[in-house]
Order: C-alpha cells, then sequence, then structure tokens
C-alpha cells in the first residue's frame, strides 16, 4: 500500500482535464450538431462545465478520504 501523502496527490492529475478540454478551440469550433437547438459549440462549453464540477468533487472527495477528513 502507497503511503498516504502519495495516495493523496494520485487524483491530481485528473484536473489537467476540465483545465484543457475548453481550450481544444478546434474540437468545438462549429455549429452542428445541435442539440435542443442550441449549436455544438455552446453545448459543449456548458458540458465542460459540468465535467469540471464532476472531476473536482470527485479529486476532493477522494482526497478527504485518503487523509481520513471524510465520513
Amino acid at each position: 500500500m502507497a503511503p498516504p501523502a502519495r495516495r493523496a496527490r494520485s487524483g491530481y492529475w485528473l484536473l489537467a482535464i476540465p483545465t484543457l478540454a475548453p481550450l481544444l478551440t478546434p474540437l468545438y469550433d462549429r455549429a452542428t450538431p445541435m442539440l435542443w437547438g442550441i449549436p455544438f459549440f455552446y453545448w459543449y462549453q456548458m458540458a465542460c462545465i459540468v465535467l469540471a464540477i464532476v472531476i473536482i468533487s470527485g479529486v476532493h472527495v477522494a482526497n478527504q478520504r485518503s487523509r481520513g477528513l471524510g465520513r
């Protein structure tokens, strides 16, 4: 088993995903496909926000548990 300090840092690389996803502008610089009439450009950015919330929350909870601060 890894030492507690190592386990706490192991998930931080996941934080790069919500940082890099909105920076890939050529990937989402288009209007199609549309979702409920909303162009892809806008709903991709909203999906990036939801993705960031999920990943940041997951890393936070995992780190709290590894430090023994969680329930």
